[in-house]
Protein backbone atom coordinates (compact mmCIF):
# COMPACT_ATOMS: atom_id res chain seq x y z
CA UNK A 1 0.00 0.00 0.00
CA UNK A 2 1.06 3.69 -0.69
CA UNK A 3 2.81 5.48 2.31
CA UNK A 4 1.54 8.96 1.40
CA UNK A 5 -0.48 10.50 3.94
CA UNK A 6 0.02 14.29 3.77
CA UNK A 7 -1.32 17.17 1.47
CA UNK A 8 1.37 18.98 1.02
CA UNK A 9 1.44 19.04 -2.92
CA UNK A 10 -2.09 20.81 -2.61
CA UNK A 11 -1.34 23.47 -0.44
CA UNK A 12 0.22 26.93 -0.51
CA UNK A 13 1.74 30.09 1.65
CA UNK A 14 1.21 33.41 0.47
CA UNK A 15 3.74 35.88 1.33
CA UNK A 16 2.22 38.91 2.58
CA UNK A 17 3.06 41.00 -0.51
CA UNK A 18 0.21 38.44 -2.21
CA UNK A 19 -2.52 38.23 0.20
CA UNK A 20 -2.67 41.64 0.72
CA UNK A 21 -3.16 41.82 -3.65
CA UNK A 22 -5.93 39.12 -2.43
CA UNK A 23 -7.82 40.96 -0.15
CA UNK A 24 -8.16 44.44 -2.43
CA UNK A 25 -9.55 42.00 -4.86
CA UNK A 26 -11.91 40.04 -3.18
CA UNK A 27 -12.97 43.64 -1.72
CA UNK A 28 -14.59 43.72 -4.82
CA UNK A 29 -16.82 40.64 -4.61
CA UNK A 30 -20.19 39.31 -4.22
CA UNK A 31 -20.86 35.76 -2.90
CA UNK A 32 -21.44 33.48 -6.25
CA UNK A 33 -20.04 36.49 -8.61
CA UNK A 34 -19.04 34.63 -11.76
CA UNK A 35 -14.96 35.20 -12.02
CA UNK A 36 -14.68 34.33 -15.63
CA UNK A 37 -13.85 37.97 -16.47
CA UNK A 38 -11.71 38.86 -13.72
CA UNK A 39 -7.98 39.44 -14.43
CA UNK A 40 -5.91 37.59 -11.50
CA UNK A 41 -2.58 38.87 -10.17
CA UNK A 42 0.13 36.98 -11.64
CA UNK A 43 1.49 34.87 -8.46
CA UNK A 44 -1.79 32.84 -8.39
CA UNK A 45 -0.99 31.66 -12.39
CA UNK A 46 0.31 28.51 -13.58
CA UNK A 47 2.87 29.11 -16.06
CA UNK A 48 1.11 27.42 -18.40
CA UNK A 49 -2.09 28.12 -20.10
CA UNK A 50 -5.14 26.15 -19.57
CA UNK A 51 -5.07 24.88 -23.46
CA UNK A 52 -2.09 22.59 -22.38
CA UNK A 53 -3.35 22.19 -18.85
CA UNK A 54 -5.81 19.96 -20.22
CA UNK A 55 -3.58 16.80 -21.17
CA UNK A 56 -3.25 15.83 -18.11
CA UNK A 57 -6.32 13.71 -18.86
CA UNK A 58 -4.61 12.34 -21.59
CA UNK A 59 -6.30 1.38 -22.65
CA UNK A 60 -7.38 -1.39 -22.35
CA UNK A 61 -6.71 -4.44 -24.98
CA UNK A 62 -9.27 -6.75 -23.30
CA UNK A 63 -11.37 -8.65 -25.21
CA UNK A 64 -13.88 -8.40 -21.71
CA UNK A 65 -15.92 -5.28 -22.08
CA UNK A 66 -15.89 -5.16 -18.52
CA UNK A 67 -11.99 -4.85 -17.80
CA UNK A 68 -12.22 -2.40 -20.47
CA UNK A 69 -14.74 -0.20 -18.78
CA UNK A 70 -12.00 -0.77 -15.59
CA UNK A 71 -9.23 0.25 -17.53
CA UNK A 72 -11.28 3.32 -18.92
CA UNK A 73 -11.69 4.41 -15.20
CA UNK A 74 -8.13 3.87 -14.04
CA UNK A 75 -7.28 5.98 -16.85
CA UNK A 76 -9.78 8.67 -15.87
CA UNK A 77 -9.21 8.81 -12.32
CA UNK A 78 -4.99 8.49 -12.33
CA UNK A 79 -5.05 12.21 -14.33
CA UNK A 80 -6.22 13.68 -11.43
CA UNK A 81 -3.01 13.95 -9.04
CA UNK A 82 -0.72 16.02 -11.86
CA UNK A 83 -0.73 19.73 -11.26
CA UNK A 84 1.46 22.32 -10.10
CA UNK A 85 2.50 22.35 -6.48
CA UNK A 86 0.16 24.61 -4.52
CA UNK A 87 -3.21 26.43 -5.39
CA UNK A 88 -2.04 27.74 -9.14
CA UNK A 89 -4.40 29.10 -11.96
CA UNK A 90 -3.47 28.78 -15.32
CA UNK A 91 -3.00 31.60 -17.57
CA UNK A 92 -6.67 32.67 -19.14
CA UNK A 93 -6.29 31.41 -22.69
CA UNK A 94 -6.98 34.05 -25.39
CA UNK A 95 -9.44 33.67 -28.29
CA UNK A 96 -7.92 31.39 -31.27
CA UNK A 97 -5.09 30.50 -28.77
CA UNK A 98 -3.88 26.62 -28.98
CA UNK A 99 -1.97 23.98 -27.94
CA UNK A 100 -0.74 20.71 -30.21
CA UNK A 101 1.69 18.01 -29.15
CA UNK A 102 2.77 14.39 -29.32
CA UNK A 103 3.26 10.98 -27.46
CA UNK A 104 5.91 8.40 -27.51
CA UNK A 105 4.79 5.68 -25.22
CA UNK A 106 6.84 2.99 -23.83
CA UNK A 107 5.88 -0.03 -26.07
CA UNK A 108 6.58 2.15 -29.18
CA UNK A 109 3.11 3.77 -30.30
CA UNK A 110 2.78 6.72 -29.85
CA UNK A 111 -0.14 9.64 -29.89
CA UNK A 112 -0.94 13.18 -31.55
CA UNK A 113 -2.99 16.04 -29.44
CA UNK A 114 -4.21 19.67 -29.80
CA UNK A 115 -6.50 21.70 -27.91
CA UNK A 116 -7.82 25.45 -28.75
CA UNK A 117 -9.22 27.96 -27.04
CA UNK A 118 -12.59 28.33 -28.92
CA UNK A 119 -14.68 30.31 -26.91
CA UNK A 120 -13.42 33.83 -24.60
CA UNK A 121 -16.73 34.65 -23.09
CA UNK A 122 -17.93 31.92 -21.62
CA UNK A 123 -14.31 30.03 -21.91
CA UNK A 124 -14.55 27.27 -23.45
CA UNK A 125 -11.60 25.03 -24.83
CA UNK A 126 -11.86 21.79 -27.01
CA UNK A 127 -9.42 19.43 -27.56
CA UNK A 128 -8.94 15.91 -29.60
CA UNK A 129 -6.68 13.17 -28.77
CA UNK A 130 -5.68 10.39 -31.66
CA UNK A 131 -3.34 7.19 -30.99
CA UNK A 132 -3.71 5.38 -34.09
CA UNK A 133 -1.78 2.08 -32.99
CA UNK A 134 -4.02 1.68 -30.23
CA UNK A 135 -7.00 2.80 -32.50
CA UNK A 136 -8.39 4.86 -29.89
CA UNK A 137 -9.84 8.74 -30.20
CA UNK A 138 -10.49 11.31 -27.42
CA UNK A 139 -12.99 14.55 -28.11
CA UNK A 140 -14.13 16.92 -25.61
CA UNK A 141 -14.89 20.56 -24.36
CA UNK A 142 -13.91 22.29 -21.27
CA UNK A 143 -16.72 25.12 -20.08
CA UNK A 144 -14.83 26.07 -16.84
CA UNK A 145 -17.39 28.41 -14.48
CA UNK A 146 -15.53 29.80 -11.36
CA UNK A 147 -17.46 31.23 -8.86
CA UNK A 148 -16.58 33.23 -5.47
CA UNK A 149 -17.45 31.41 -2.24
CA UNK A 150 -16.53 33.46 0.58
CA UNK A 151 -13.05 31.52 1.72
CA UNK A 152 -12.88 29.74 -1.29
CA UNK A 153 -12.98 30.18 -5.34
CA UNK A 154 -14.46 27.15 -7.23
CA UNK A 155 -14.49 26.17 -10.46
CA UNK A 156 -17.03 24.36 -11.67
CA UNK A 157 -16.38 22.55 -14.61
CA UNK A 158 -18.62 21.66 -17.45
CA UNK A 159 -18.47 20.08 -20.83
CA UNK A 160 -18.18 16.66 -22.19
CA UNK A 161 -15.75 14.20 -22.99
CA UNK A 162 -15.86 11.11 -25.19
CA UNK A 163 -13.39 8.16 -25.64
CA UNK A 164 -14.01 6.30 -28.75
CA UNK A 165 -12.85 2.75 -29.00
CA UNK A 166 -12.59 2.73 -32.98
CA UNK A 167 -12.24 -0.68 -33.60
CA UNK A 168 -15.35 -1.20 -31.32
CA UNK A 169 -18.53 0.56 -33.50
CA UNK A 170 -20.51 2.01 -31.03
CA UNK A 171 -17.87 1.63 -27.94
CA UNK A 172 -18.02 5.40 -26.74
CA UNK A 173 -17.03 6.88 -23.32
CA UNK A 174 -18.62 9.67 -22.00
CA UNK A 175 -16.92 11.62 -19.06
CA UNK A 176 -17.80 14.45 -16.60
CA UNK A 177 -16.26 15.70 -14.71
CA UNK A 178 -15.72 16.94 -10.83
CA UNK A 179 -15.71 20.62 -9.60
CA UNK A 180 -12.39 22.33 -8.14
CA UNK A 181 -12.09 24.49 -5.26
CA UNK A 182 -9.33 26.56 -4.05
CA UNK A 183 -9.75 26.83 -0.09
CA UNK A 184 -8.16 29.42 2.01
CA UNK A 185 -8.09 32.57 0.06
CA UNK A 186 -8.85 34.78 2.77
CA UNK A 187 -7.38 32.79 5.27
CA UNK A 188 -5.51 29.46 5.98
CA UNK A 189 -3.68 27.86 4.12
CA UNK A 190 -4.42 27.37 0.47
CA UNK A 191 -5.86 24.42 -0.58
CA UNK A 192 -6.75 22.60 -4.09
CA UNK A 193 -9.53 20.39 -3.42
CA UNK A 194 -12.13 18.11 -5.62
CA UNK A 195 -15.85 18.05 -5.21
CA UNK A 196 -19.09 17.04 -6.37
CA UNK A 197 -19.56 13.60 -8.58
CA UNK A 198 -18.20 12.53 -11.97
CA UNK A 199 -19.59 10.34 -13.79
CA UNK A 200 -17.79 7.41 -17.13
CA UNK A 201 -20.63 5.73 -18.84
CA UNK A 202 -20.14 3.23 -21.50
CA UNK A 203 -24.38 2.71 -22.77
CA UNK A 204 -23.34 0.60 -25.24
CA UNK A 205 -22.00 -2.40 -23.03
CA UNK A 206 -24.37 -1.18 -19.99
CA UNK A 207 -21.78 0.29 -17.41
CA UNK A 208 -21.46 3.29 -15.54
CA UNK A 209 -19.27 4.53 -13.26
CA UNK A 210 -20.00 7.03 -10.38
CA UNK A 211 -17.27 8.39 -8.01
CA UNK A 212 -17.61 11.37 -5.46
CA UNK A 213 -14.65 13.60 -4.73
CA UNK A 214 -15.26 14.72 -0.84
CA UNK A 215 -13.84 17.59 0.40
CA UNK A 216 -12.44 17.98 3.56
CA UNK A 217 -14.83 18.59 6.43
CA UNK A 218 -14.19 22.34 8.89
CA UNK A 219 -13.62 19.84 11.98
CA UNK A 220 -13.10 16.22 10.66
CA UNK A 221 -12.79 14.64 7.69
CA UNK A 222 -9.32 13.80 5.03
CA UNK A 223 -8.33 14.90 2.02
CA UNK A 224 -8.92 13.94 -1.49
CA UNK A 225 -11.12 10.78 -0.44
CA UNK A 226 -13.24 9.15 -3.22
CA UNK A 227 -15.71 6.58 -2.49
CA UNK A 228 -17.03 5.03 -6.45
CA UNK A 229 -19.10 2.47 -7.58
CA UNK A 230 -18.96 0.30 -11.22
CA UNK A 231 -22.31 -1.01 -11.71
CA UNK A 232 -24.57 -2.24 -14.55
CA UNK A 233 -27.01 0.43 -15.62
CA UNK A 234 -29.79 -2.06 -16.63
CA UNK A 235 -29.88 -3.87 -13.35
CA UNK A 236 -27.97 -1.56 -11.07
CA UNK A 237 -25.75 -4.79 -9.69
CA UNK A 238 -22.84 -3.00 -8.25
CA UNK A 239 -19.39 -4.87 -9.87
CA UNK A 240 -17.15 -2.98 -7.95
CA UNK A 241 -16.39 -0.43 -5.36
CA UNK A 242 -13.82 1.81 -5.86
CA UNK A 243 -12.13 4.17 -3.04
CA UNK A 244 -8.48 5.85 -1.71
CA UNK A 245 -7.40 9.27 -2.37
CA UNK A 246 -7.11 10.78 -5.80
CA UNK A 247 -3.77 12.24 -5.49
CA UNK A 248 -1.93 9.48 -3.98
CA UNK A 249 -3.48 5.76 -4.07
CA UNK A 250 -7.07 4.31 -4.85
CA UNK A 251 -8.08 0.79 -4.73
CA UNK A 252 -10.68 -1.45 -6.06
CA UNK A 253 -12.77 -4.49 -4.86
CA UNK A 254 -14.46 -6.60 -7.07
CA UNK A 255 -18.11 -6.69 -5.53
CA UNK A 256 -18.78 -9.87 -7.68
CA UNK A 257 -16.45 -12.02 -5.22
CA UNK A 258 -17.44 -12.08 -1.66
CA UNK A 259 -14.54 -12.52 -0.16
CA UNK A 260 -12.14 -10.17 -2.35
CA UNK A 261 -9.83 -7.93 -0.88
CA UNK A 262 -9.13 -4.44 -2.07
CA UNK A 263 -6.40 -4.08 -4.85
CA UNK A 264 -4.37 -1.24 -6.09
CA UNK A 265 -5.95 0.44 -9.21
CA UNK A 266 -3.53 3.19 -9.03
CA UNK A 267 -0.47 4.62 -6.98
CA UNK A 268 0.99 7.61 -8.08
CA UNK A 269 4.42 7.04 -6.45
CA UNK A 270 5.65 3.91 -9.06
CA UNK A 271 3.67 5.57 -12.05
CA UNK A 272 5.35 8.44 -14.21
CA UNK A 273 3.88 10.59 -16.05
CA UNK A 274 4.61 10.58 -20.64
CA UNK A 275 6.01 13.34 -21.43
CA UNK A 276 4.70 15.45 -23.82
CA UNK A 277 6.92 16.78 -27.27
CA UNK A 278 6.43 20.29 -28.01
CA UNK A 279 7.92 21.88 -31.18
CA UNK A 280 10.60 24.23 -30.23
CA UNK A 281 9.34 28.54 -29.81
CA UNK A 282 10.75 29.00 -33.14
CA UNK A 283 8.69 26.51 -34.90
CA UNK A 284 5.38 27.66 -33.21
CA UNK A 285 3.03 30.25 -34.21
CA UNK A 286 2.32 33.01 -32.66
CA UNK A 287 -1.02 32.21 -30.39
CA UNK A 288 0.74 28.59 -29.99
CA UNK A 289 0.54 28.60 -26.02
CA UNK A 290 3.91 28.01 -25.01
CA UNK A 291 5.21 30.67 -27.58
CA UNK A 292 2.38 32.94 -27.16
CA UNK A 293 2.89 33.15 -22.89
CA UNK A 294 6.52 32.59 -22.82
CA UNK A 295 7.84 35.91 -21.89
CA UNK A 296 5.00 35.69 -18.66
CA UNK A 297 6.31 32.85 -17.89
CA UNK A 298 9.79 33.81 -18.03
CA UNK A 299 8.85 36.56 -15.13
CA UNK A 300 7.00 34.07 -13.22
CA UNK A 301 9.58 31.58 -12.89
CA UNK A 302 12.21 34.98 -12.08
CA UNK A 303 9.62 35.87 -9.44
CA UNK A 304 9.44 39.28 -11.49
CA UNK A 305 5.25 39.82 -10.69
CA UNK A 306 5.73 43.58 -11.85
CA UNK A 307 7.06 42.24 -15.37
CA UNK A 308 5.07 39.08 -15.45
CA UNK A 309 1.69 41.54 -15.16
CA UNK A 310 3.25 43.81 -17.25
CA UNK A 311 3.25 41.10 -20.46
CA UNK A 312 0.36 39.78 -19.13
CA UNK A 313 -1.80 42.39 -19.87
CA UNK A 314 0.09 43.37 -23.17
CA UNK A 315 -1.14 39.80 -24.43
CA UNK A 316 -4.63 40.69 -23.15
CA UNK A 317 -4.66 44.24 -24.65
CA UNK A 318 -4.06 42.79 -28.16
CA UNK A 319 -6.71 40.39 -27.75
CA UNK A 320 -9.12 43.57 -27.39
CA UNK A 321 -7.72 45.38 -30.44
CA UNK A 322 -8.55 42.23 -32.14
CA UNK A 323 -12.09 42.25 -30.89
CA UNK A 324 -12.79 45.47 -31.96
CA UNK A 325 -11.04 44.23 -35.36
CA UNK A 326 -14.06 41.67 -35.74
CA UNK A 327 -16.54 44.34 -34.44
CA UNK A 328 -15.69 47.08 -37.01
CA UNK A 329 -14.93 44.51 -40.43
CA UNK A 330 -18.44 42.80 -39.55
CA UNK A 331 -16.34 39.32 -38.86
CA UNK A 332 -16.72 36.65 -36.88
CA UNK A 333 -14.13 34.45 -35.28
CA UNK A 334 -13.32 31.12 -36.82
CA UNK A 335 -12.25 28.21 -34.57
CA UNK A 336 -8.90 26.43 -36.85
CA UNK A 337 -9.25 22.96 -35.54
CA UNK A 338 -13.16 22.74 -34.38
CA UNK A 339 -16.09 23.78 -34.97
CA UNK A 340 -19.53 24.04 -32.84
CA UNK A 341 -22.49 21.22 -33.92
CA UNK A 342 -25.81 21.03 -33.66
CA UNK A 343 -25.66 19.01 -30.26
CA UNK A 344 -23.98 22.65 -28.97
CA UNK A 345 -20.88 21.03 -28.43
CA UNK A 346 -17.50 21.36 -30.03
CA UNK A 347 -16.20 18.71 -32.41
CA UNK A 348 -12.81 18.14 -34.29
CA UNK A 349 -13.34 19.45 -38.05
CA UNK A 350 -11.06 16.18 -38.67
CA UNK A 351 -13.79 13.45 -39.17
CA UNK A 352 -13.20 10.64 -36.52
CA UNK A 353 -14.83 7.99 -38.59
CA UNK A 354 -12.51 9.27 -41.42
CA UNK A 355 -9.54 8.66 -40.12
CA UNK A 356 -8.05 5.46 -42.05
CA UNK A 357 -7.42 2.12 -39.90
CA UNK A 358 -3.76 1.50 -41.00
CA UNK A 359 -1.66 3.31 -38.38
CA UNK A 360 0.90 4.79 -40.93
CA UNK A 361 -2.01 6.21 -42.83
CA UNK A 362 -3.50 7.66 -39.51
CA UNK A 363 -0.42 8.96 -38.53
CA UNK A 364 -0.17 10.74 -41.72
CA UNK A 365 -3.68 11.73 -42.10
CA UNK A 366 -3.80 13.54 -38.04
CA UNK A 367 -0.08 15.06 -37.91
CA UNK A 368 -0.86 16.74 -41.27
CA UNK A 369 -4.11 18.31 -39.83
CA UNK A 370 -2.30 18.81 -36.23
CA UNK A 371 0.76 20.17 -37.22
CA UNK A 372 0.91 21.60 -40.48
CA UNK A 373 1.66 25.41 -40.30
CA UNK A 374 -0.56 27.95 -42.29
CA UNK A 375 1.64 27.81 -45.12
CA UNK A 376 1.86 24.28 -45.38
CA UNK A 377 4.55 23.65 -44.21
CA UNK A 378 4.99 20.79 -41.26
CA UNK A 379 6.33 21.98 -37.86
CA UNK A 380 10.19 20.48 -37.14
CA UNK A 381 9.57 18.43 -34.24
CA UNK A 382 13.12 17.64 -34.01
CA UNK A 383 14.35 21.40 -33.70
CA UNK A 384 16.20 22.20 -31.07
CA UNK A 385 15.51 25.04 -28.65
CA UNK A 386 17.06 28.13 -29.61
CA UNK A 387 14.82 31.13 -28.49
CA UNK A 388 16.66 32.96 -25.30
CA UNK A 389 13.62 33.60 -23.81
CA UNK A 390 12.30 30.28 -23.60
CA UNK A 391 16.25 28.79 -22.44
CA UNK A 392 16.27 31.36 -19.95
CA UNK A 393 13.17 30.14 -18.67
CA UNK A 394 14.41 26.73 -18.73
CA UNK A 395 17.33 27.85 -16.84
CA UNK A 396 15.10 28.77 -13.99
CA UNK A 397 13.37 25.77 -13.28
Amino acid sequence: MSKHDDNAAAEEELGDESKSIIFSMISQFTRDMDLSRITFPTFVLEPRSFTERVTDFIASKSDDPVQRFVGVVKYYMSGWHIHPRGVKKPYNPILGEFFRSQYEFDDASGAYFVAEQVSHHPPITAMFYHSPEHRIAIEGDLRPLSRFQGNSVGMLLGGYAKIHFLDRPGEIYEVTYPNMYARGILFGKMVLELGEMSTVTCKHNDLVFEVEFKTKGILWGAYNQIAGKIRRISTNETLFEISGNWQTAMYITDKRTHAAKPEILFDSASEHVVPQHVACASEQEPNESRNLWKHVTKAIRENNLQAATTQKSAIEEQQREHVKEREAQGTRFEPRFFQLEIDGNYHPKLVIDDIPKEPEAAKERVSQWIFAKLDGSMQDMNRSEDDPVVLATQHKR
